[in-house]
């Protein structure tokens, strides 16, 4: 006697059981670690390092006036309105006075003392290495200038347009006197910019800003993204300072989080920077301080959310493929319905991220779910096509033992890819 549509239904269950588990390995292994970047450091594997200890008190009262930096953490004096004070215009040579009442090194503005060429134009420096107006061969060596960074909390971090808002600690300690700073944010915009401590040796600011950073989705939803925070001085070049990562002193808050994201790394770097020709002999580099904070998508969200259900909306569809003729109405209602629920889903997933110009992880997967439901329609609509009686075994066959074969390939495609 031929087997009825209950006696067929285990089989789809066997099925899916396995599907499932096949994916759940899948999933183990793209979720797996992933190393850093080089030259970064990789937050799971060292937590100790990602926390610092709690912050020093700062002394009060006589003692504070006395008492000593300790390890390159200056007692917090009164916070001053001005990150960059300009540099006095009434004499060319002057002494600045910094926020704990010392002279600072005497500065004369390098464009005062360029030279201008007979015929005009711009005027530039016949001693040093550059001749550009704005370098500053009189200021007598690079001061090898170490930069710690402490960054307390992200904020706001919008996926869609890439942006995200930080407040941070930055601090510079040099060999030498430094040059009056004037700290820029290359990538953002500076909300609060206050300066804490100035002496000729030693600043420390605080920035709260907003920032934009690039977004890499080759991997969504199992991605990593990294938040760039970028600082220049925007008027010493490297001939009067060269900037140094300090990583001993560049951590972040002690319970620092982003909700909805795993800590990943921690990544600084000193680039050089050079802008295009601006004018004749803009020759001058600057030092560019880059730190870079790594973000991994937690992946049982990635799991529950993105994988899941399509791979549901496949299982009940290739169940249909273990009915017989007669029940072809259920058949037809358990594809041609998931492929709208595919779609419906997939519009979905992609209007929480930016539009790009390459297929994402989940764009793959969708692929992928997309092909399995066109197999089980076109499958079904073989009853229409063939309808004599002696096909209908044939087609039965076909749709169990390559069908669903098939299926497996083209999803097990879409996640490994």
């Amino acid at each position: 006697m031929p087997s009825t549509a209950a006696q067929r239904w285990p089989k789809s269950i066997w099925f899916a059981v396995i599907a499932a588990a096949f994916a759940g390995w899948l999933f183990y292994v793209r979720s797996a670690h992933t190393e850093p970047p080089a030259g970064g450091v990789d937050v799971r594997a060292k937590a100790a390092r990602m926390r610092i200890t709690a912050r020093r008190e700062a002394p009060s009262g006589a003692a504070a006036a006395t008492a000593p930096p300790a390890a390159g953490v200056v007692a917090a004096p009164p916070p001053s309105a001005s990150i960059a004070p300009p540099a006095p215009a009434a004499a060319p040579a002057s002494s600045a006075a910094g926020s704990d009442g010392s002279l600072l090194a005497p500065y004369e503005e390098p464009v005062a003392y360029a030279v201008t060429p007979p015929e005009g134009g711009v005027p530039v420096h016949k001693e040093g290495r550059f001749r550009s107006p704005f370098a500053h061969p009189k200021w007598g060596g690079v001061a090898q200038t170490k930069v710690g960074f402490l960054l307390a909390n992200v904020r706001n971090f919008d996926m869609q347009k890439g942006t995200f808002d930080a407040d941070f600690f930055v601090t510079f300690t040099s060999d030498k006197p430094m040059p009056p700073l004037d700290i820029i944010l290359t990538n953002g915009k500076a909300d609060l910019a206050e300066k804490m401590a100035e002496t000729p040796t030693f600043r420390m600011y605080r920035f709260i800003g907003s920032f934009s950073s690039p977004l890499d989705l080759h991997d969504y939803p199992f991605d990593t993204q990294e938040l760039v925070i970028e600082l220049e001085d925007d008027d010493n070049g490297t001939d009067q300072m060269v900037l140094v990562p300090d990583k001993e002193h560049t951590n972040l808050d002690v319970g620092f989080n982003v909700p909805g994201w795993e800590i990943a790394f921690t990544q600084v770097r000193i680039l050089n920077h050079y802008f295009p020709d601006r004018f004749e002999h803009d020759d001058l580099y600057y030092s560019r301080f880059k730190f870079s904070l790594g973000l991994r998508r937690f992946a049982a969200s990635a799991v529950f959310t993105v994988f899941m259900p399509a791979i549901i909306i496949v299982l009940i569809s290739v169940s249909g493929l273990w009915l017989p003729r007669d029940e072809l109405e259920v058949r037809s209602n358990a594809t041609t319905p998931m492929l709208a629920a595919a779609v419906l889903f997939h519009y979905s997933l992609i209007q929480s991220l930016p539009a790009t110009g390459y297929l994402t992880r989940a764009d793959k997967l969708m692929m992928g779910v997309y092909l399995c439901l066109l197999l089980h329609m076109a499958l079904t609509w073989m009853w229409f096509i063939f309808e004599d009686p002696k096909w209908v075994p044939r087609i039965m066959k076909f749709g169990k033992w390559v069908g669903a074969p098939l299926t497996l390939a083209i999803m097990a495609g879409g996640i490994l890819l």
